[in-house]
């Protein structure tokens, strides 16, 4: 893994990012000596918050999200550690708990900078039928819940997402099937739980949303223009650094997702407001 880095260079975006602007979805990876990995679960490349920050400042952001990833299950250090090096005037968090968890230890991540509790179904820390309670124990704390599923997933999640004490964060633009377009039944719910202000979305890895790829994304730009029609005060954009999903002689290029805003997005108050004012609300950011 040593010889496996990630360092953050790329080229410049064109895009021109507004002051205050924050990236809502990335994960720090540090050497597997210091942060062992959950049984079973992937190893991926080291990427430090160094590298992290090298990123920010080529795209032009001031903050960073960092979210907890699944390769270290719940053991939150390495990400209260980068949060804590940032310094919370800079960086928020999203965890991942027991569903047992304590409200003492609900307030020591807090404390930390976490700001949400991510439900990543694509492992096994939680099941759907932990959103109610884990919403129930978070909302004291004026926390959100991150969700992330793929395929056609929203329909059958509705019922679970949409009565919540607290807000719902939905990652990847939903990720469902990239073939369908905007009239899938699940890109649908989504665009009416949206409507109820209680959902956000991410605009974030448009590699897992699209069929014909990068520099315009075009599916996916799709799906964006429909979330920007229905609340644009309720999306962020995310690079999805390191891109875990991805090889590692593969990586997509994070200015290749942030410039097809200037596309998705032609309205410049609108793409400010989610590249800053926006994320500034959710996470409890000086705006």
């Amino acid at each position: 893994m040593s010889d496996q880095v990630m360092t953050g260079t790329g080229r410049k975006p064109k895009l021109i990012a507004p002051p205050k602007s924050c990236e809502t979805h990335s994960h720090i990876y540090g050497p597997i000596s210091k942060y062992p990995h959950h049984p079973g679960r992937v190893n991926h490349v080291e990427a430090s918050l160094s590298a992290y920050e090298t990123m920010l400042a080529r795209l032009g952001f001031e903050r960073g999200i960092i979210v907890q990833p699944s390769t270290y299950g719940r053991d939150n250090r390495a990400t209260l550690e980068a949060i804590d090096t940032m310094g919370q005037e800079r960086a928020r968090g999203v965890a991942v708990t027991a569903a047992d968890v304590e409200m003492a230890e609900l307030q020591r991540l807090h404390e930390g900078g976490i700001r949400g509790m991510r439900f990543f179904f694509l492992v096994d820390d939680f099941t759907i039928d932990d959103l109610a309670p884990m919403a129930a124990k978070v909302a004291p704390l004026g926390w959100h819940v991150q969700v992330q599923d793929n395929g056609s997933w929203i329909v059958d999640a509705m019922p679970y997402m949409k009565d919540l004490p607290v807000d719902v964060v939905i990652d990847h633009i939903g990720r469902t099937p990239a073939a369908n377009g905007i009239n899938d039944p699940d890109f649908q719910a989504l665009l009416k739980f949206m409507e109820t202000g209680k959902c956000w979305v991410k605009i974030s890895a448009p590699y897992l949303q699209s069929t014909d790829g990068p520099p315009l994304y075009r599916d996916a730009g799709e799906r964006v223009r429909a979330l920007v029609e229905t609340r644009p005060d309720r999306l962020v954009w995310a690079a999805n650094w390191p891109h875990p999903n991805s090889p590692l002689d593969n990586k997509p290029e994070e200015a290749d997702c942030l410039d097809p805003l200037l596309d998705w997005v032609p309205d410049k108050k609108i793409r400010d407001d989610i590249l800053a004012t926006n994320p500034g609300i959710l996470y409890g950011f000086d705006i």
